[in-house]
């Protein structure tokens, strides 16, 4: 080979390498397991079980007030896990493990379904701490949320919209959603959004073990408090699907169960209507109170949700955070 041509080839093979071990390093950072402390196994007593559920329910968002931290995606001082939930099997009351599929009938006249007003009265009657809806407060409330399994590219402009009208919501994310977009979830945290938990790994909460579930739930907010410094005291089940068993851990581990009363079919990708039925659908259905339940993967509610907004607050309504009513 001629010597003039020799260092390029050098020097272009030795750029290859250092991108291949780039990529290596970094490229796949969201596939890697949870680091083994995330589901740690040293047990919560007994005397600390109070002060975990303390925590949970005194903080939307526990963060560190220091200058910046390069350790999380927000800037956030890394918060402390929590260990590895351990019942006491003497303890765990003989409660219904039988599947209810969440139902909250369509809302019309400015007045909830009376499906979501039993489900309400239901979660009161039993004493759980769960929601559908508002049923305590005066005045026109709407609570916005989302349910962010995966990213459709749409929700950036989702939070754009929150921030200019000035809206605040809460986003129900699952673990495969928080490590694939970690600018966004900080984005949302920062922003001063709720970033619920909606578990690991979007699993049926009816269909497996108590363990699973507190594994579940934790492995998802321990990843939290290390990568983004941050928890939140609200819970979403995966497909609205729960027991009366499971919405008594998820109550003992400290977290509220949030339902719904305003929702449509949004979440298929393949099957969007445009914007003008996701506005039509959803002012129909608006009612004081109203938590409303969207999916962030529909460019129907991207493109809708400015003039939905503006046109509640027309109507005398106000957006409200999930802490500020539940």
């Amino acid at each position: 080979m001629n010597r003039r041509f020799v260092l390029p080839v050098v020097l272009i093979l030795l750029a290859v390498c250092a991108a291949i071990a780039a990529f290596a390093y970094f490229g796949n950072k969201s596939d890697e397991p949870l680091p083994p402390e995330i589901l740690s196994t040293t047990p919560i007593t007994s005397e600390t079980q109070d002060d975990t559920q303390a925590e949970l329910a005194n903080n939307t968002t526990s963060q560190s007030q220091t200058t910046a931290n390069t350790a999380t995606h927000t800037g956030f001082a890394p918060l402390a896990q929590l260990p590895f939930f351990v019942e006491d099997e003497d303890k765990i009351p003989d409660l219904s493990k039988k599947r209810i599929e969440f139902s909250y009938g369509v809302a019309k006249d400015s007045k909830p379904h009376q499906i979501s007003v039993d489900a309400q009265k239901f979660f009161d009657a039993k004493g759980y701490k769960a929601f559908a809806y508002d049923a305590k407060s005066s005045g026109k409330r709407l609570y916005l949320t989302f349910d962010t399994g995966y990213e459709n590219g749409v929700t950036a402009g989702i939070l754009d919209t929150l921030r200019d009208k000035k809206v605040p919501a809460a986003f129900f994310s699952t673990l495969h959603h928080v490590k694939t977009a970690p600018d966004l979830i900080a984005r949302m945290i920062t922003e001063g959004h709720i970033v619920g938990n909606h578990s690991v790994s979007h699993p049926d909460f009816t269909a497996i073990s108590r363990k699973k579930m507190i594994e579940e739930i934790q492995g998802y907010d321990n990843y939290l408090r290390v990568n983004f410094g941050y928890t939140a005291p609200f819970f979403r089940f995966p497909e609205g699907a729960y027991s009366e068993d499971a919405l008594h851990l998820v109550q003992t581990l400290g977290y509220t169960s949030a339902f719904w009363s305003v929702s449509w079919a949004d979440w298929d990708v393949n099957a969007q209507r445009g914007k003008q039925a996701a506005f039509d659908t959803i002012t129909a259905r608006l009612h004081p109170g109203a938590v409303i339940m969207l999916h962030s993967v529909s460019t129907d509610n991207a493109g809708a949700l400015g003039d939905i907004i503006d046109w509640a607050r027309a109507q005398g309504y106000e957006f409200y955070g999930l802490d500020d009513g539940f």
